[in-house]
């Protein structure tokens, strides 16, 4: 849109489109309608009659219908009288009611009234009729500040905010003056539309003319820079506003509750609201126990509930949403479940804030085991609210489809694709990437590019998930293309998108296009590498063999590498039998004192394969320092909408000696075709480690769960098995040997990467599993 002319603001403008507060003083009040005989030369109110009175009497309202009868009947009304009756048209949301009202006006020659057309305009836009207002404003005779306005306010109130700019400039050619309610109404179709140009060009004026002073003007600027993302511009409006009003603060909480960089500040500024003596209303304290939800503080928002109680809008939804969903994200499921409970007005809303509150915990679960209990959870309550009498929206496809996918429960997520169709929603960007992610994650590649391919609109999300997808299933030269093919249709990539595309070259060893790839990210892109970017690189120089390569470039690029990387690099060097190098990653990598159970494993293997007892002590120093624990073993699979669950070495199945008898089997015969048991330091569900037991552990959780798959599922019918942890080599490699004696399709997702066993390869190319 081209700029603006030059503008002054109107000091004489007292009305606002919406409102129109500032009618003619010499009309009577618009509170009833008097309607007039023409006969009657005296003109006494034949309203008034009826009320069995003189012009005293007091007036009673008619209705519409009933006012219309009477102008039927050749009775006439002052001009100013039609007002209340569009009035009501507009409470009714009648557009054939005002039309009828716009004919009488027309038949009388009311229409040409300015006063009455500009709230017939008015009355157009708040029916949803914007070509009738359109057409009665280019018809009228002569306009005003205020018909203007409306026409500005309407077209934004009916989600035409290009059209709301358009009538905006075109006042300012016509040489008008707008008002602030104009200026205001403007910021705000700027707001609907992401116009921060035109916003800015109008808020140059407001300074320009000593209107952004005004809260309203204030308000709207504040909101329409906080929508653009840019909260430092609407940080330095809002310090600028003399008489800020509960408006003015919740847009500025509101806007840190979508920016979790922001969480502290919005919090900051609920306590400067409260200091400052403005009492918040529902909106704010939505925002307010969003703001807790992000931080996941509990006493602060018990607090914030309190001071719902004390104002009294504690029975408000979205305040009662919020409330719960910082409940559920705490895990404080039975008060959450309770609050849902005192629900008598519970929403779609309500439902998705369960799943996604639901699916939030699963994120941030203290173990596996807990997690998957929530992601059931959430399953259940999607079955829920199918049953009950709302219908899922999209928001509630994309959440659920995520809790699939962490879940990897192919079956649930193929019944919601299914869903989505009938529904609808399939054609939803955001549902249909969600789709994508969830086929990925179930390690169906197949599906997952089909979904992709019939996607109408991609979003960087959905082209990224699908470049990750073909990496994480061994499909490199796939990944590439698909990115070069992303690049080509405009789409830029950000740094997540590189971090997929560096993983597959890292995969397929093609150093030359990783290294063009990472300078086209800081040179053309302007993307400045992190942590994983890093990483990539690394994992395929040690691919490759060439540790001298990964180490150079540590040193090159200057970079600290974190636990990952140099837990890769222990493992990468002791694979490819440099124990010099790898003594030395592990030196750097105890420095950081690790987190990670399974990273002290890699280094005990690593120190009692080659007898280095003394770091071996050391290494367990560290652990009871540090006070990991031990390592769990668990994984699950789903059979027929059955979810089994084992431990290492576990025993409670009802078909055990069946399991046990077929594990022996199948290694028996794996032997014979080369397969040949790998020594691990197990560190198991014992808490004896004092004594670290050599030898490889058989029977490791996932390899109970396949053995489960090849007993109870049809011939040729593809194994998929969720491991908390990370497959150690020696289960790695017999399940390889599984997938081809069994003729099966073996997909394994561990606490890393997604396995894809078949023919006895994996998709990870024996990389990842270097324990």
């Amino acid at each position: 849109m081209a700029s603006v002319p030059s503008l002054a603001v109107s000091g004489g403008a007292t009305a606002a489109a919406t409102s129109f507060p500032a009618a003619d003083a010499r009309r009577p009040p618009p509170s009833s309608v008097a309607v007039v005989d023409k006969s009657n030369s005296n003109g006494r109110s034949i309203q008034a009659a009826h009320n069995g009175g003189g012009e005293e009497a007091a007036l009673r309202p008619l209705d519409v219908e009933e006012a219309m009868g009477m102008l039927r009947e050749g009775k006439t009304v002052r001009s100013a009288m039609y007002v209340p009756l569009l009035h009501r048209c507009v409470e009714a949301g009648s557009l054939g009611d005002a039309r009828a009202v716009h004919g009488h006006m027309v038949k009388t020659g009311t229409s040409t009234d300015m006063f009455v057309a500009t709230y017939l305009v008015n009355a157009y836009m708040r029916c949803g009729a914007s070509r009738d207002a359109r057409s009665m404003f280019d018809g009228m005779p002569e306009k005003n500040v205020v018909t203007w306005t409306a026409l500005i306010t309407g077209y934004t109130l009916n989600l035409q905010p290009a059209a709301a700019m358009e009538v905006f400039v075109e006042m300012l050619e016509a040489g008008r003056y707008p008002s602030h309610f104009t200026l205001g109404g403007t910021l705000n179709a700027c707001s609907a539309s992401d116009n921060v140009g035109l916003g800015k060009q109008v808020h140059g004026y407001t300074i320009k003319y000593g209107a952004e002073s005004i809260t309203s003007i204030g308000n709207s600027l504040c909101r329409l820079y906080a929508k653009s993302g840019s909260l430092e511009s609407a940080m330095r409006t809002f310090r600028r506003v003399p008489d800020k009003n509960v408006i003015t603060w919740t847009t500025m909480i509101s806007a840190c509750a979508e920016d979790e960089n922001y969480v502290e500040l919005g919090l900051t500024l609920f306590l400067d609201m409260l200091m400052d003596g403005v009492m918040p209303n529902e909106f704010t304290l939505t925002s307010v126990m969003s703001l807790c939800g992000t931080r996941l503080d509990l006493n602060l928002g018990k607090q914030v509930q309190a001071l719902c109680f004390k104002i009294g809008c504690e029975t408000n939804l979205p305040v009662k949403n919020s409330t719960m969903y910082l409940y559920l994200r705490k895990g404080e499921t039975e008060e959450a479940m309770r609050l849902v409970d005192e629900m008598e007005d519970a929403s779609i809303i309500t439902w998705n804030a369960m799943i996604s509150g639901y699916a939030q915990i699963m994120e941030t679960a203290k173990d596996d085991l807990h997690a998957r209990s929530r992601g059931f959870q959430a399953l259940k309550i999607f079955r829920n609210l199918k049953r009950s009498s709302m219908k899922p929206d999209l928001f509630t496809f994309s959440s659920i489809l995520s809790v699939c996918s962490a879940m990897m429960a192919l079956e649930q997520g193929e019944q919601i694709h299914a869903q989505t169709i009938k529904t609808g929603f399939l054609s939803d960007v955001v549902v249909n990437s969600a789709l994508v992610n969830m086929y990925n994650k179930c390690g169906c590649i197949e599906d997952a590019t089909k979904a992709f391919v019939e996607m109408s609109t991609r979003t960087l999300v959905t082209w990224t998930s699908m470049i990750s997808g073909y990496s994480q299933h061994g499909r490199p030269q796939e990944a590439i293309q698909l990115f070069e093919d992303m690049r080509f249709a405009g789409v830029k990539p950000n740094e997540i998108t590189f971090v997929s595309v560096l993983s597959a070259c890292s995969y397929a060893g093609l150093v030359e296009e990783a290294e063009r790839y990472f300078n086209m990210m800081k040179e053309e892109y302007k993307i400045e590498p992190i942590v994983d970017h890093y990483g990539c690189m690394i994992d395929m120089f040690v691919r490759l063999g060439r540790l001298d390569d990964a180490f150079s470039f540590i040193k090159r690029t200057g970079f600290e590498p974190n636990e990952a990387i140099w837990s890769s690099l222990v493992a990468g060097c002791r694979s490819h039998g440099n124990m010099e190098f790898a003594f030395y990653a592990a030196d750097r990598l105890l420095e950081l004192k690790p987190k990670g159970v399974e990273t002290y494993v890699l280094l005990l293997n690593m120190y009692i394969s080659s007898g280095r007892w003394h770091d071996v002590a050391r290494v367990r120093k560290l652990m009871k320092q540090e006070d990991l624990g031990i390592l769990r073993d668990r994984s699950w699979i789903t059979i027929k909408d059955k979810v089994y669950f084992f431990r290492a070495n576990d025993k409670t199945h009802e078909r055990s000696d069946d399991l046990y008898q077929l594990l022996e089997n199948l290694l028996e015969k794996a032997k014979i075709i080369g397969y040949e048991p790998y020594q691990n330091a197990e560190l198991s569900d014992s808490e004896d480690d004092e004594k670290p037991a050599a030898g490889s552990l058989k029977n490791h959780s996932e390899r109970l769960a396949v053995a489960l798959g090849l007993l109870q599922t049809p011939p040729g019918a593809t194994i998929r098995v969720t491991k908390n942890i990370t497959m150690c080599r020696d289960c790695h490699s017999s399940i390889k040997f599984f997938s081809l004696l069994a003729n099966r399709e073996i997909v394994v997702r561990d606490s890393k990467r997604l396995h894809k066993f078949k023919d006895g390869q994996c998709s990870c190319g024996d990389f990842s599993a270097l324990l």
